[in-house]
């Protein structure tokens, strides 16, 4: 009965826990949906509300991470219950760090709002928010059912994000050399694009946990990258 009682405790921490990575990846998601809209509507309100909704992300990361502690210490899980619970640690600092760089492009939405608009870099930028966006959905989908198929095909996405950046990369190079006037507009749009880049990364990430969790193994292959501009991207 006693035996009962402790895995009867423990299911109902670790569903806590779940619910906290499910609730917080849906902040997420918003963020990188509203970051991208107060850019494109040059929204400084929205802006605004993407920064201060930020400090949710981060409340939830330090609530899973407090409530994994206490499930190691107090149920001292082993085997796979074991590796869910660093699994979940693992997600939610994936999950956090993604949130800040939606709340940094929303940061630079007030700045671009004074600039011109140069070439089609917002549009290549809502291409790459999206494919992001949807690679997260499709990961979180992948920890919630354990699906080891959705997870690998989530990874293999991020080759299309990195060559969305490359060419984006190359086309702002064009046009700060064309017109110096460019320079300040296009610096930022590249600071952006580097940072959406980053988000598909830590995505992966996530993807890659949700193997991991599945099958006690990690991705038998590299991670697939097409990012050519690492040391230039480095801002």
């Amino acid at each position: 009965m006693e035996n009962e009682h402790i895995s009867s405790a423990f299911d109902t921490d670790l569903e806590a826990v779940q619910s906290q990575i499910m609730k917080m990846g849906g902040l997420v998601e918003n963020a990188i949906q509203l970051g991208m809209k107060s850019l494109e509507t040059r929204d400084a309100e929205l802006a605004r509300q993407v920064r201060v909704a930020d400090g949710a992300i981060d409340a939830l990361e330090e609530a899973i991470n407090e409530g994994a502690a206490r499930i190691i210490a107090l149920r001292a899980p082993t085997a796979v219950d074991l590796r869910l619970v660093l699994c979940v640690i693992k997600i939610s600092g994936n999950l956090e760090r993604i949130g800040d760089y939606a709340k940094n492009m929303a940061k630079r939405t007030e700045v671009l709002s004074r600039a011109a608009p140069v070439g089609n870099g917002m549009g290549t930028l809502r291409r790459m928010t999206r494919a992001v966006e949807v690679m997260l959905k499709d990961a979180l989908d992948a920890y919630i059912h354990r699906d080891v198929a959705l997870a690998a095909d989530v990874i293999a996405r991020d080759v299309d994000v990195d060559q969305m950046y490359n060419a984006l990369f190359r086309e702002l190079l064009t046009f700060m050399m064309e017109d110096p006037r460019n320079i300040t507009a296009c610096l930022h749009l590249h600071f952006i694009s580097k940072n959406t880049e980053r988000m598909g990364d830590h995505v992966t990430s996530i993807a890659e946990q949700v193997i991991y969790l599945a099958t006690g193994k990690q991705p038998d292959e590299a991670r697939p990258k097409a990012d050519t501009t690492t040391s230039a991207g480095a801002m």
